[in-house]
């Protein structure tokens, strides 16, 4: 899967914040802008995830 979406980020006091445009409601924090990027990738996985059982299968379509 290589999904490309916009993060708006910004730098408070002692982290690093962000949230993705497309998914407003998807919103994390990190340490370092390295550790935002990272952080922000898993929310949206377990965001898109959600519901999904354990063992599953990926195809794609086109729409």
């Amino acid at each position: 899967m290589n999904t490309k979406m916009t993060m708006i980020y910004w730098k408070s006091d002692k982290f690093w914040l962000g949230k993705l445009l497309e998914h407003p409601e998807i919103m994390t924090q990190g340490e370092t802008f390295k550790e935002l990027k990272e952080n922000i990738k898993d929310a949206y996985l377990l965001m898109a995830l959600d519901g999904v059982p354990e063992k599953y299968e990926i195809e794609e379509v086109s729409i």
